[in-house]
């Protein structure tokens, strides 16, 4: 046998895709200390802290409204599966997390959608897991968004126009379903 053969199956690693977005990111450099555009790993056992005190949180947000410890993300499988999931808490006494359309108030705590937008403030976080199946550690990989997030999830689909030229879009039916007329009547 070979070396190459002899060798381990690599396995795929979890990896936590952040983009983050702030009206006043230009100006107030709030993630000046976010390691952007490299994948940074996370033992499987600790807990990512996101938050202003970096003597507690390994994500620090330099911004005095933000809470020593914002949110939290645990990493763990489900029982009897092999899927990995992450855990998200809200740390903060004083501001509410949005995850999605899911308020949580302080120290309550959700399964994180595989892809989701994170709000708190004025600060967007769409946050998207690539699946893997190490056990030992996961990966976080930040990105830092140009535009807001919520803007760019808004935008409209590109919806194929009828025939009459009316979209359908364009005069939304209020949740009515459709009715069958006679012609007769």
């Amino acid at each position: 046998m070979t070396s190459f053969e002899e060798a381990e199956t690599e396995e795929t690693v979890t990896c936590l895709h952040m983009t983050f977005y702030h009206p006043c990111q230009k100006d107030k450099m709030m993630f000046h200390c976010l390691n952007f555009c490299k994948r940074e790993q996370v033992r499987a056992d600790e807990v990512a802290k996101f938050g202003r005190d970096s003597n507690v949180c390994h994500y620090n947000l330099l911004d005095t409204r933000v809470s020593r410890i914002q949110f939290s993300l645990q990493f763990y499988r489900k029982l009897n599966s092999s899927d990995f999931c992450f855990e998200i808490k809200n740390m903060s006494k004083k501001t509410k997390l949005i995850v999605d359309q899911t308020e949580l108030g302080y120290l309550n705590k959700i399964d994180l959608p595989w892809r989701c937008i994170i709000c708190f403030g004025d600060y967007q976080i769409l946050a998207e897991v690539q699946e893997g199946e190490s056990v030992d550690y996961f990966e976080t990989h930040l990105h830092l968004a140009e535009v807001p997030i919520l803007q760019e999830r808004c935008l409209p689909s590109l919806q194929p126009i009828p025939e009459n030229g009316i979209s359908s879009s364009l005069f939304p039916s209020q949740g009515k379903s459709p009715m069958e007329t006679d012609e007769n009547e």
